[in-house]
């Protein structure tokens, strides 16, 4: 009887020390960290190549990505997409003659802006899509009151027709003007995360206290993911 019960500990103790070797090698994959990335959003398909991973071929996808552009910034600046190879930029979009949602909007990109002061990995981007109305000085004088800093929150404008295609149809969300006035004007609440290789990598409602807080948490794992593909190379 006493036997048994001491068996019964030592494996109990063996079961102990073996679980935390156990939950590093489901975390490592010969000596890289396993984990689980942001979601790639978007249309895709095959490209027709394949890479090599563990002696497997696996296919190659081509993801959705948003294309190349030039606008202007509230400096009168030229804002050419993409920044650069390393640079994460969180987008949206409003207009400076917006009642009130785009006031609460920019409110929580402001937030983030603070949150992220000194990171040179990422920038912040509000794209108007009143360009008419909302030109450099028009914008420079709005980004003032959320104490904007050029060169890390831009504050977009360009032509009407180039800002509108590309939020329908590059960052998949609705930009359109039925009438020149600020009812007729309708644009999405939703903020967009991009990586440095021009890929949507989240949706978030701005109106939603919880989808902020998950912007926040993911901004920080895709710095971690292209920090990771950095030393990793």
């Amino acid at each position: 009887m006493g036997n048994t019960s001491s068996l019964k500990k030592i494996l109990i103790l063996v079961i102990i020390l073996m679980v935390p070797g156990f939950l590093y090698y489901l975390l490592q994959d010969k000596g890289k960290n396993r984990y689980r990335p942001l979601s790639i959003y978007g249309p895709k398909e095959l490209s027709g190549t394949f890479h090599t991973k563990r002696g497997k071929q696996i296919p190659d996808t081509l993801y959705h990505q948003i294309r190349d552009f030039k606008l202007s910034d509230q400096s009168g600046e030229d804002f050419v997409f993409p920044l650069d190879s390393t640079k994460i930029v969180v987008f949206n979009f409003f207009f400076t003659r917006c009642p009130n949602s785009c006031s609460e909007m920019n409110a929580r990109m402001q937030f983030l802006t603070e949150e992220y002061e000194g990171n040179r990995m990422i920038k912040f981007a509000s794209i108007s899509v009143d360009p008419e109305h909302d030109s450099p000085e028009v914008l420079k004088a709005y980004s003032s009151q959320f104490n904007a800093v050029p060169g890390t929150w831009y504050f977009l404008t360009g032509d009407k027709m180039l800002i509108h295609d590309i939020a329908r149809k590059d960052f998949l969300l609705d930009a359109y003007s039925s009438e020149p006035t600020p009812e007729g004007i309708v644009h999405s609440p939703l903020f967009v995360l991009v990586d440095p290789h021009k890929r949507i990598r989240g949706f978030y409602d701005s109106g939603n206290k919880d989808q902020m807080n998950k912007l926040n948490d993911e901004i920080k794992v895709l710095i971690a993911e292209e920090l990771r593909m950095v030393t990793d190379r």
